[in-house]
Order: structure tokens, then C-alpha cells, then sequence
């Protein structure tokens, strides 16, 4: 058995693990590069592999740095099957098919405004593509030890990070490798805790969060805090937020906070119509995560649904304060964008991220202090006040991913880090290496290790 990674290394995007045995290939998760230029163009570069050689893939979760690049592949020549829980599955249907369509919305939009380098601009993939990618996918239950053929089987387990995550176990001639895709959080509002793993000849551990903790502070504090205060002044909170997970948090908390009358009676927008349309997904699925079906409707009916592009443009000419929630969650495209041209420059407004902001896309450039953000073709000043409650966030922070692998009953031949910035893999490499005397490996872009 072999390792090759293809992506969520030294970035926590664009995540791709190549397994290969005598005779299969598996890409373990197959995500979009996002964030700095340089990774961005790996998206549009030929995959290492010929994706017709690909005999299967299997993703841990939906989001677009894990299951993105999906229609690219089998616009390009994968016929296999796409192994995920059916929660992933019905997910993957809603995001993959609005990536498409946003691709060409915003490809369309570059060449009208004349700032693209290419005439016309093309998208990625086009709407038709993502939802043609969906033919493949061939869901499986928790737990359940399925054949992939060669003597190799796969497993899922609940991650606990967002609706249908898993962590992917391998298992081939008594040597298995595990992946935890994105690690979630113990004691989480909505979401499950992380299945418990006693044993692992390897592991792939993700490390977004690997040189931090979470700010322990109540998110419900810090966001009544923020909302009343830009109230206050007369302003709108705008949040970019993932579509899938955290935009479904954001809700519940809204909820609780209105019903303890904690922050001033103002409007919720939800303006994604993939957010909307993930909330319902959310609801039907009420028994993968912590809420009865009448706790997730009440919570996720606190915001009014925002579907259409002419009430979206309204919303911008509303002087009133309110709460946005708009994707995306880094500010890296969606309907947020226009919004952020508009509410950005006004200092009574607070634009208030809530998780993490990988290197080069816009939101990292918010919080770092940055003056001003290019949004098609050009430069939006950030007067607002800009705030990010990483306590929100639905990864393990390091001490919670230490808690999480001090259940092994023995250590993995070798733990690669994968899934963070340069400088948060390494610190949890040294971190594991010192306090538990594991074998850490930080692997590289194409890199490659035989698992013997």
C-alpha cells in the first residue's frame, strides 16, 4: 500500500490522498484549492494521476476543500464510484451544483467588467458538470465494513465536524490508515462528538487548528456583545459563513439569544440560497446530529430566507440595522461578496467571520487589519469593524485534537499531519512527538510514502 498527497498539505485546501494497492487506486477526498494565487492554479493544472485510473473515491464530508473538485474529475474521465455517507451525499448535491453555477455566474461577470486576463473568462466547471458528478456517488451507513475490491475495505465514522462527516478507515491485509478528514469538537451545540479510535497502523490528522486554541469564551456572550453594540450605532452585522455547518450554528445561537431577549430585536437574513437549502437538508437529517426535528426547524426558521437575487440587491439598500448571513464562510466568492462592497466602507457596520481564514483569501486579509480587499476587479475600503469568533469554529483546536488521540490504546506506525499552514502543522507535529513519543511525518506536495 502507498500514499500519495495530492492536496491539504502545507494549506488546508484543496485536500487529496492517493492510496494505491497491487491493483486499486482510492483518492481520498477530492477538494478545490482555494486562498493564494499559486494554489488556486492547482485546480486548473492536470491532476498527478489520470483521473480515469481512480477506481474509487471516498470523501470524509462536503465542504468544497474536500469534495470540490469533484466534477473536474469526472468531467475529465473518472468513472468509478463516490463513496460517502448519505447525509455527505445529499449535501454534495446542494454545494457542488451552486459551486458550478456561481463559477459561471462570476466567469460571466469577469468578462462583462473586462477584469479577467482571459477573454471570455471560463469557469472551472460549469453547473451541468457538478450536477452530472452526482450520478456517481454510491452511499454507505456508519460502521459498516464495505469491499472496494483487492482485498481492500472501507469504513466510515462519525467526525462530529459537520452533517454526515466521517473519518475514512482503509483497511487492506490487517494494515489499516485513517483519515480524519476535519476533526470536530467534543461537547459541540449541534453536532455529535468525534467517534472514539482505540488503533490505526496509520493516520492522516488534519491540524488547522494545531498551533491554537479556541477562545473559551461563550459564543453566545461574544456575539450578543457584537450585535448590540453595532446596533447600537446604527449598523448591519454582516457574516460571510460557511454554508454547511456553521451558517446552521450561527442560526441556533441567534435563536437562543432572541429568546432570552439578549440582543435588540433586529431582522435575520439568511442570503444563500445554499445555505437555505442546507438548513433543510440539516432538519431532515435530525438524527445525525444533537437537535429533535422540532428544535432544528424553530432555529433554523429565526432568519428570513433570502432567494433571489433582486431581494439579495434589496437588501444592500436597507438602512436599517440587521443581521446578514451571506456566504462564503472566507469571503472568497457567493453572494457576499456584493455585499461586502457595500456594507465594508461604512464604520458603523461590523463584519464578523467565524472560524478559520486560510492564507490569501479575502477574510484572512480582513482580520489581519488589511485597509482594503479587491472584489471584482477592485478595491472595497474596510472601514467596519471586523471581528472573527474562532470559538465557533467546528475544528478541534490542538488541545482537543491531543484529548482526541490520547484514546489510542498504541501508537500508528507514523501520524502524517496533514490539513493546516505551515506553521500550525509543524507545532502539532512537535507537539505529539513530545508529549506522547509518537512518529510525525509533515508531508509535502506529491510526496509520497510506502505503508508497509
Amino acid at each position: 500500500m502507498k500514499i500519495t498527497f495530492l492536496g491539504g498539505v502545507g494549506t488546508v485546501t484543496g485536500s487529496k490522498y492517493l492510496i494505491e494497492t497491487e491493483n486499486r487506486k482510492i483518492l481520498v477526498d477530492c477538494g478545490l484549492f482555494q486562498g493564494y494565487k499559486q494554489l488556486r492554479l492547482r485546480n486548473w493544472a492536470p491532476l498527478p494521476i489520470d483521473p480515469a485510473a481512480i477506481d474509487t473515491v471516498v470523501l470524509t464530508h462536503a465542504h468544497l476543500d474536500h469534495s470540490g473538485y469533484l466534477p473536474v474529475l469526472v468531467r475529465n474521465g473518472f468513472a468509478g464510484r463516490v463513496v460517502s455517507t448519505l447525509a455527505t451525499r445529499d449535501l454534495c448535491q446542494i454545494l457542488l451544483s451552486d459551486s458550478g453555477h456561481l463559477q459561471e455566474r462570476e466567469a460571466e461577470f469577469a468578462s462583462r467588467h473586462g477584469f479577467s486576463k482571459h477573454h471570455p473568462a471560463q469557469p472551472l466547471y460549469t453547473q451541468r458538470e457538478a450536477e452530472a458528478s452526482m450520478a456517481r456517488f454510491d452511499p454507505l451507513d456508519y460502521e459498516i465494513a464495505h469491499d472496494l475490491g483487492d482485498g481492500l475495505t472501507v469504513r466510515l465514522f462519525p467526525a462530529g465536524h459537520i452533517l454526515g462527516s466521517a473519518f475514512v478507515q482503509l483497511t487492506q491485509g490487517g494494515r489499516s490508515i485513517l483519515f480524519t478528514g476535519d476533526l470536530g469538537r467534543p461537547n459541540d451545540p449541534t453536532m455529535l462528538d468525534p467517534t472514539v479510535i482505540r488503533q490505526a497502523d496509520y493516520l492522516v490528522l488534519e491540524s488547522t487548528y494545531g498551533n491554537r486554541r479556541h477562545d473559551r469564551t461563550d459564543p453566545e456572550d461574544a456575539l450578543a456583545a457584537i450585535i448590540n453594540r453595532t446596533a447600537h450605532r446604527g449598523g448591519a452585522v454582516l457574516i460571510p459563513a460557511f454554508a454547511v455547518g456553521r451558517s446552521q450554528s450561527i442560526l441556533f445561537h441567534l435563536h437562543r439569544l432572541k429568546e432570552a431577549g439578549r440582543i435588540v430585536d433586529i431582522p435575520v437574513f439568511l442570503d444563500s440560497p445554499m445555505a437555505i437549502n442546507a438548513s433543510e437538508t440539516f432538519c431532515q437529517h435530525f438524527n445525525a446530529h444533537r437537535l429533535t426535528k422540532t428544535q432544528c426547524r424553530v432555529a433554523c426558521n429565526v432568519a428570513r430566507y433570502v432567494r433571489t437575487a433582486e431581494d439579495s440587491m434589496s437588501l444592500d439598500e436597507n438602512p436599517m440595522p440587521m443581521i446578514l448571513i451571506s456566504a462564503s464562510g472566507m469571503a472568497t466568492g457567493g453572494r457576499i461578496l456584493h455585499h461586502l462592497k457595500h456594507f465594508a466602507p461604512d464604520h458603523r457596520n461590523t463584519i464578523l467571520f467565524t472560524g478559520f481564514q486560510a492564507g490569501g483569501t479575502r477574510g484572512a486579509a480582513m482580520i489581519a487589519g488589511a485597509e482594503s480587499v479587491k472584489i471584482h476587479g477592485g478595491y472595497v475600503p474596510i472601514r467596519a469593524e471586523v471581528q472573527n469568533l474562532d470559538m465557533l469554529s467546528a475544528h478541534a483546536d490542538s488541545d482537543e485534537i491531543m484529548a482526541w488521540l490520547n484514546h489510542f490504546e498504541a501508537a500508528p506506525r507514523t501520524t502524517f499531519i496533514s490539513h493546516g499552514e505551515p506553521d500550525a502543522s509543524d507545532a502539532l507535529r512537535h507537539r505529539i512527538e513530545e508529549e506522547i513519543g509518537w512518529t510525525c511525518v509533515v508531508p509535502d506536495y506529491k510526496d509520497q510514502q510506502s505503508l508497509a
